[in-house]
């Protein structure tokens, strides 16, 4: 093999080297970075790390948004149907959110409790996302007619 051959091989070699590690670096990356969703009873069934984010997706229990005066702080329960799970938020909620209205929170599970960073609500009046569509008719929980 003659020495410029060498060198050609010795680059095509680096390259496919270092194409593989961006590559294992971008999928370590999309890995971390991916939220599953979680139905209540799912999180019922199922042990969690504290440390896992995920998205809780369910209805808003009818009676149990408790707001705290003078803050932003509130508590509620999502639930399919079959489980409930309390979940506590600080922030502004969005304006659709309301008793017995489609929601997904997304936060980490302690000591019980579902601590949302983030809560949003369905924006009209036919769609539900289709994880939470799916975890509700699973339990037995009458779903919206139309779902795009």
């Amino acid at each position: 093999m003659t020495r410029t051959r060498k060198r050609r091989l010795l680059i095509v070699v680096l390259i496919l080297v270092g194409m593989s590690l961006a590559t294992a670096v971008a999928i370590t990356a999309m890995n971390q970075n991916v939220m599953f969703f979680v139905s209540p009873t799912d999180v019922a069934e199922q042990e969690l790390s504290p440390e896992r984010r995920f998205r809780l997706g369910g209805l808003v229990a009818d009676g149990t948004v408790v707001r705290a005066p003078g803050s932003l702080d509130v508590e509620f329960q999502v639930t399919d149907g079959r489980h409930n799970v309390p979940v506590t938020y600080s922030g502004i909620l969005p304006d659709l959110f309301r008793e017995g209205q489609g929601v997904i929170a997304h936060g980490y599970l302690r000591d019980g409790r579902f601590e949302a960073d983030e809560v949003l609500a369905r924006h009209d009046e036919t769609y539900t996302p289709p994880e939470v569509l799916r975890a509700l008719e699973e339990a037995g929980h009458p779903g919206p007619d139309t779902n795009p």
